[in-house]
């Protein structure tokens, strides 16, 4: 009777809270903190499924809120980047290898830890599952790691930005530079005003690209090291960073389009916040026990380091 119970009361929940966050009032925050603890203290059966739409739903953000913004500014700023962006995923990869080895950590679930940090998350951790051909629980290791570390800093990050008196573009950029997925990103800067969502959606998308060269890269380095013994899967492609450069670009080049564009970004980022909330529901008690202490310690340490020379390269405008 008991799990009867708990069952009736997922399948009641999810959708309800799913619905709830179409609502303006209901923040990013607040929406991912209720999937959490719906998903940890009733359950939710419908994970399948909510793991599937997070994906369409959070691409499809996206690509709309493309249409908010102006293709120039998010070219200069994208341009602009390039260099601290390749050095940021180079000082991530070397610090991730350090502290796995201190740590004791497997090789592969640290270099996921590291890619997840590194770019953009659970998307890159995705990407270089088939190439590394990871044990299941390794995986399982990483993704949690990572899902608790952006779950802390949607709520740490601006709340940081805002002591340190960082303005909203370099608030923009510290987001996009030193938290890992791109949901939450999103979700911090919105929390900043619309010039921070603008620097930190341009730049984390430009860094999500280098999930392709990368995971090629790591490939091709398994293979010369002779550990390639089964046939490799093809990477995940962030083909809805080309959907979010067409969308900007339309509004842009088509001033006509602009009104329409401004109603699909405002679209787009509510659905932001039901996709934040799908995102909580989707994590598992499981999940939160395959963790240990030494894997979140890996991840918790080259989050800080990270989050905090990108911030200190902000402060000396040694990026800009």
């Amino acid at each position: 009777m008991d799990e009867q119970r708990h069952w009736s009361a997922g399948h009641v929940l999810v959708p309800l809270g799913a619905v709830a966050c179409l609502l303006p009032v209901v923040s990013t925050g607040a929406a991912l903190v209720a999937g959490i603890l719906v998903a940890l203290l009733v359950g939710n059966p419908y994970v399948e499924w909510t793991r599937r739409a997070t994906h369409t739903l959070l691409s499809l953000a996206v690509v709309g809120l493309g249409a908010g913004m102006d293709l120039r500014v998010v070219a200069a700023v994208g341009a602009h980047g390039v260099l601290y962006t390749v050095a940021s995923i180079a000082v991530c990869l070397l610090l991730g290898a350090l502290f796995s080895r201190a740590l004791g950590v497997s090789r592969e679930a640290g270099l996921l830890i590291s890619v997840g940090t590194a770019i953009c998350g659970g998307s890159a951790i995705a990407a270089m599952v088939p190439v590394l051909r990871p044990r299941e629980h390794e995986v399982s290791v990483a993704l949690g790691t990572v899902f608790l570390l952006n779950a802390v800093a949607l709520f740490v990050f601006p709340a940081v930005g805002h002591a340190v008196g960082l303005d909203a573009s370099h608030f923009g950029l510290w987001s996009a530079l030193a938290i890992h997925d791109t949901s939450s990103v999103v979700g911090a800067a919105l929390q900043y005003g619309p010039q921070a969502l603008e620097v930190a959606t341009t730049v984390k998308l430009a860094r999500a690209l280098w999930i392709v060269p990368l995971t090629l890269a790591i490939g091709a380095w398994r293979s010369r090291q002779g550990e390639a013994t089964e046939p490799r899967g093809q990477a995940r492609h962030p083909w809805f960073i080309l959907g979010f450069i067409a969308t900007a670009a339309l509004v842009t080049w088509v001033p006509a389009m602009r009104p329409a564009g401004h109603l699909v970004a405002s679209a787009s980022r509510q659905a932001l916040v039901l996709t934040l909330f799908l995102i909580g529901a989707n994590l598992t008690r499981d999940a939160v026990r395959s963790v240990g202490i030494r894997p979140l310690t890996h991840g918790l340490a080259l989050w800080v380091c990270m989050a905090g020379l990108s911030l200190g390269a902000i402060g000396l405008h040694l990026v800009e």
